[in-house]
């Protein structure tokens, strides 16, 4: 009996990797062999002993063979046009191997990252149909489908001084919340984002770690601009968990720790995996953090803080040390998903990135948002704005700022408030995973399509 086989590539980003293995996870538990390129950036390690039921294509990709072993630092936009660049060839080569050593047919597409825009020629190329998986919220590939839009409009001119300015053609963000990754280039971003796009727009179909009753509104919305087959089956983590493939150490004191804290008095503290801040920026933070008498749990992972290679415990001041003594916790990086799930922990200071917004919301747990780059913006504006779960500071750190707003979220009736509604999004999404749920039918549908996918023998 033939078996039908899947071949994955991630992007090598921590954000990417995770929801990535976790797809082929959910791929493999419904029959599906699977195959996973990767590049030797960043890639994850064990994962032939840990995943000894899949099989890894490492592709010799010139990103790590010369002076730029982090691509990912510095600019994104330079980055990812970076690793389009140089992972395209040895991409189409690994590619062309893997089907040629499955010339019986049982190669029945590729899924990608949606930031390898080479992958649509190649897959053509090669005969072979491509899915894409978006790593971020529907209404945040909303956004970037709007950018042509944004352009034409002049939205993208002057930004700094329009920042506040709301734009009726897409409520609820504002200005300041398109994409711009940082760049002095708006047009570069403009270029890059809607490059992916286009490309995205050709594939057979596109997965979403999302579920329909968060996302309706987008989801239909999507439908009627892509002429695609859609299929939200998220929440992802719900089914398997991101620890495996993590980047960094997890420090599992930071778990010990919050056994001996009370029911939903935690602030748990976490940029993400990529964002970084001026040590100035940093002490706002921690003061604020210190200010508010609030226990935390506090993230500060290696290279988080600009200029210095330096630890927490060697930039934070022995005061700030004494004044938090007792009911503060800093490590370099906690498993996260136990970290949301603990019953000790009442909120979640976040960058908004999606995968982390995903997991508070399955927990239950309001957030403070401090979004940096890319989709962070409109994630951000979402919590606060429409689902009205999470309070936005729209990247302010002051520490009078901090310490206000982690007051209202964990003390005051506008935090209970929030707490609730969130509660009720945690038990819809556990309802969508079970049978009958929406995410259950979205997933039957994807393993149908994808089983129809050259199916000739």
């Amino acid at each position: 009996m033939l078996v039908s086989r899947v071949v994955l590539f991630p992007l090598p980003a921590q954000g990417h990797i995770n929801p990535m293995f976790q797809l082929a996870n959910i791929l493999h538990s419904m029959g599906f062999a699977i195959s996973v390129i990767h590049t030797r950036f960043n890639a994850p390690g064990g994962v032939d002993s840990r995943y000894p039921h899949f099989n890894f294509h490492l592709i010799s990709d010139p990103v790590t063979e010369d002076n730029s072993s982090t691509p990912l630092s510095g600019n994104p936009v330079t980055a990812i046009n970076l690793l389009n660049a140089r992972c395209a060839g040895p991409f189409k080569l690994c590619l062309s191997r893997i089907l040629s050593e499955e010339s019986n047919g049982t190669v029945r597409c590729i899924i990608t990252d949606a930031i390898w825009c080479f992958a649509q020629a190649v897959a053509d190329e090669l005969n072979i149909p491509r899915i894409v998986l978006r790593t971020t919220s529907v209404h945040s590939f909303l956004v970037y489908d709007a950018l042509p839009l944004f352009h034409q409009t002049g939205y993208l001119t002057n930004m700094e001084a329009r920042a506040e300015e709301a734009i009726p053609e897409f409520p609820p963000i504002k200005v300041k919340d398109i994409p711009t990754f940082g760049a002095n280039d708006p047009d570069s971003t403009f270029e890059t984002l809607s490059k992916i796009v286009g490309e995205t727009k050709k594939c057979s179909g596109l997965i979403f770690n999302t579920f329909k009753e968060l996302e309706s509104p987008d989801l239909t919305k999507l439908g009627h601009q892509f002429c695609m087959p859609v299929f939200a089956i998220g929440p992802f983590h719900k089914r398997f968990s991101a620890a495996e493939t993590s980047l960094l150490k997890q420090d599992r004191s930071s778990i010990d720790w919050l056994d001996k804290q009370a029911p939903q008095s935690v602030l748990y503290v976490s940029f993400g995996s990529l964002a970084t801040m001026d040590k100035t920026t940093f002490l706002e933070v921690a003061w604020g953090l210190a200010n508010s008498g609030q226990p935390f749990l506090w993230v500060v992972r290696p290279g988080s803080i600009n200029g210095t290679a330096s630890t927490a415990s060697e930039v934070l001041p022995g005061e700030w040390a004494e004044e938090v003594s007792g009911r503060s916790c800093v490590v370099e990086w906690a498993p996260q998903q136990e970290v949301l799930a603990h019953s000790s922990v009442g909120g979640f200071w976040t960058h908004s990135g999606w995968n982390s917004t995903l997991e508070s919301i399955c927990e239950g747990v309001p957030m403070m948002c401090a979004p940096c780059f890319a989709d962070q913006m409109i994630n951000a504006r979402w919590v606060s704005d429409v689902w009205r779960i999470a309070i936005n500071l729209e990247r302010v750190f002051a520490r009078r700022d901090v310490e206000e707003s982690i007051r209202l979220l964990m003390t005051t009736a506008e935090g209970a408030e929030m707490r609730r509604r969130v509660a009720a999004l945690k038990e819809t999404a556990a309802a969508c995973l079970g049978s009958g749920g929406s995410s259950y039918e979205a997933l039957e549908g994807l393993s149908k399509f994808i089983m129809e996918l050259r199916n000739q023998p």
